[in-house]
């Protein structure tokens, strides 16, 4: 039995509204070795429909319907396990790609190189009606950058400058662990990282992908509860004492109390109420030595939003 070269990957939860535009945008696409894998998590909103509808006049389009929601993590690694091509393509059920040559730009840059293990694009940012918002974009135009590199960059800038599971593309056998299910909202990007520790980082300046913003989807859910702070923690943690990380140990503090201060700002602005603030920056920094550290905080912020400043350029 032959396997397609690429596996597209869309996991979907109640995304009838723009669905059919994210399949249409695979189903177009100049490179056809591909098996379109969509993975419904027990939608309750006519996804499932769209998804049987579609996969009744294409053969690439492989379906598999959860009775049972599993949620967002634990599909998209029901996607990875199913997936039968050599690389694999996320593409969020709201998300769009760009090009009709976004699969095949991807994947020759793939082919060039087997010590390329993630391959990234700028994005289109739109929202609920695919208006462009912007163009997000943080790599120049054909960056080929060791892992270890990139994750120093996105550690010290605290941010996921490689773009969302729309964004990229990889070989399966690196990712065969899975996305960790400790994250909800870092998730891909502490996959990013997993798979940087076995590779190098490819970038595409043009955008391949349109990433969709609107008020329902689950990363906005997370920011009105502080989970990428605490999943920014966690990363630090996890990866900030690799041994090939140039942030030395004074940086990876201010770091962390950088995002232990995010904590208190959402008390200060009323998302969170005190005693949750401290409760969340106690585990990290006794509340006390917190507080007495807040002068000198704000005295080495500008500091270091000057050095953020000049490693972007």
């Amino acid at each position: 039995m032959s396997y397609p070269r690429l596996t597209v990957c869309i996991p979907v939860y109640n995304s009838a509204g723009f669905l059919a535009a994210a399949i249409e945008s695979v189903l177009s696409q100049s490179f056809t070795d591909f098996e379109l894998l969509i993975l419904d998590d027990g939608s309750s909103d006519g996804s499932r429909n769209i998804v049987a509808d579609y996969a009744a006049r294409d053969p690439r389009i492989v379906t598999r319907f959860h009775q049972k929601n599993l949620g967002m993590v634990p599909n998209w690694n029901a996607c990875l396990r199913e997936a039968r091509g050599e690389y694999i393509k996320y593409l969020f059920g709201d998300d769009l790609l760009a090009s009709r040559n976004a699969l095949s730009k991807m994947v020759a840059l793939l082919d060039s190189d087997p010590t390329i293990a993630l391959v990234a694009s700028a994005r289109n940012i739109i929202d609920h009606e695919s208006k462009q918002v912007k163009i997000a974009s943080s790599f120049p135009a054909g960056s080929v950058l060791s892992g270890a590199e990139v994750i120093n960059r996105c550690l010290f800038r605290q941010k996921n400058l490689i773009g969302e599971p729309s964004a990229v593309m990889f070989r399966k056998n690196q990712a065969m662990r899975g996305y960790d299910l400790r994250y909800s909202q870092l998730v891909d990007l502490e996959m990013w990282f997993h798979l940087l520790e076995q590779g190098k980082f490819c970038y595409l300046a043009e955008p391949l992908a349109c990433f969709r913003i609107h008020d329902d989807q689950q990363t906005k859910k997370n920011v009105r509860n502080l989970v990428h702070v605490e999943e920014m923690i966690t990363l630090l943690a996890e990866y900030g004492s690799r041994p090939y990380l140039t942030v030395g140990p004074l940086t990876r503090r201010f770091l962390l109390y950088n995002q232990l201060f995010r904590i208190w700002k959402a008390y200060q602005s009323n998302l969170v109420d005190r005693d949750t603030a401290l409760a969340k920056i106690t585990p990290h920094c006794p509340p006390r030595k917190f507080l007495a550290l807040i002068p000198l905080y704000k005295v080495l912020n500008p500091i270091w939003k000057l050095a953020v400043a000049l490693v972007a350029r």
